[in-house]
C-alpha cells in the first residue's frame, strides 16, 4: 500500500459518499464558526495579520498531531511538489479574499457570492478532472443557488470591488478544491493540508509585518480560535474531497448559510427571515437530493 493509502490524518476504512459528505458537512460548520470570528476581527486588525497568525496555529497543530500520530515524517512526502504549489497558491488567494470581503460586506452577501464556488467546480471538474456530471446535479445545483438567492436577499447597491473579490474568492476556492481532489490520488491528506499552511504561513507573514497592530490578549485568543478552528475545518474538508468527486460534496456547501443565519443572530443580532428559512428548505433538499442520486450510483456500480 502507498504512505496515501496509510497515512490519512482520519480513518480510511469508511470510503464512501455519506461519510464524505459527513466531513465536508462539518467543515462547513467550522468554516462558519471561523467566518464569524474573522468578521468581528477585521473591524480592527488588518487582513494579513489574521491571515497570518490563522495560518500559523493551523500549521502548528496539523503539524504537531501528524508528527506525533499521524503517519510522522512519512506522512509529509510528496511525489508532486508543484501541484502543492498551484493549490497553496489558490487557497492563499481565495483566502485572502475571503477575508477582505468579510470586512467590506455583510456576511449573507459574502455567503452569497461564496455559493458560486459549487458552480464553478461543477463547470470545472469535467475539464480539469475528466469527471462527468450528469444533468441532474446539475439542475440540482442551480435549485441549490437559487435557494440561496431567496435565502440571503444580498442588499441592493453593494460596492463592485468587494463584489468582484468575492466572486474571485469562490473562482479560486473551486480551482483548491479541485486541486486536493487530484492532488489526493498520489498524496497524503496531512501532506495536502501542511503544504497549504506552510505557505500561507510564510507569504502571509511577509504581508503583514509592514501593517501588523499590536493585539490586545482577547483579540489573540480569538485569533488563534480562528486558527484552531480553521485547522479542523481544513482536515475534514481535504476528506471530503478524498472520497469523493468535488461536484458530488460541493452542493452541501449552501448548508453554511443555515450556520451563518444562526450566528449572525447569536453574534449580530440578526434574526433569520421567513425567506431564510424558505430557502434553507431548497438548499438541504437538492443536496439530499444528490446524495441520494449519488449512493443509487454507487449501488448500481456495485451490482454491476
Amino acid at each position: 500500500m502507498t504512505d496515501a493509502e496509510t497515512a490519512d490524518l482520519l480513518p480510511a476504512e469508511a470510503d464512501s459518499v455519506p461519510y464524505a459528505v459527513g466531513c465536508f458537512l462539518g467543515a462547513i460548520l467550522l468554516f462558519a464558526a471561523m467566518d464569524t470570528l474573522i468578521k468581528v476581527l477585521t473591524a480592527d486588525y488588518p487582513v494579513p495579520q489574521l491571515m497570518f497568525v490563522r495560518s500559523l496555529v493551523a500549521f502548528l497543530l496539523v503539524g504537531g498531531y501528524t508528527l506525533t500520530c499521524g503517519g510522522g515524517i512519512a506522512a509529509m512526502r510528496t511525489r508532486r511538489p508543484l501541484g502543492h504549489v498551484w493549490r497553496a497558491f489558490a487557497g492563499l488567494i481565495s483566502m485572502g479574499c475571503f477575508f477582505y470581503a468579510f470586512r467590506e460586506l455583510p456576511l449573507a452577501d459574502v455567503y452569497v457570492l461564496s455559493f458560486a464556488g459549487p458552480l464553478f467546480i461543477t463547470a470545472l471538474s469535467a475539464p480539469l478532472l475528466g469527471e462527468p456530471v450528469g444533468w441532474r446535479r446539475w439542475a440540482a445545483v442551480v435549485v441549490g443557488f437559487g435557494g440561496v438567492v431567496v435565502m440571503a436577499q444580498p442588499s441592493a447597491g453593494a460596492p463592485l470591488v468587494p463584489v468582484l473579490v468575492g466572486l474571485t474568492a469562490a473562482l479560486f476556492y473551486a480551482l483548491a478544491a479541485l486541486a486536493v481532489r487530484g492532488l489526493s490520488r498520489t498524496e497524503t491528506s496531512a501532506s495536502i493540508v501542511l503544504y497549504l499552511l506552510l505557505t500561507t504561513t510564510v507569504v502571509s507573514g511577509a504581508l503583514a509585518v509592514p501593517v501588523w497592530t499590536a493585539p490586545t490578549a482577547f483579540a489573540l485568543g480569538l485569533m488563534a480560535l480562528v486558527g484552531a478552528i480553521g485547522a479542523g475545518a481544513q482536515v475534514l474538508l481535504t476528506q471530503a474531497f478524498r472520497r469523493a468527486p468535488p461536484a458530488v460534496v460541493a452542493p452541501f456547501e449552501y448548508t453554511g448559510m443555515v450556520w451563518a443565519s444562526l450566528f449572525g443572530w447569536m453574534v449580530f443580532g440578526d434574526l433569520p427571515t421567513v425567506p431564510v428559512l424558505a430557502g434553507a428548505m431548497v438548499i438541504i433538499g437538492s443536496g439530499l437530493y444528490i446524495l441520494h442520486r449519488e449512493t443509487l450510483v454507487a449501488r448500481r456500480r456495485l451490482g454491476s
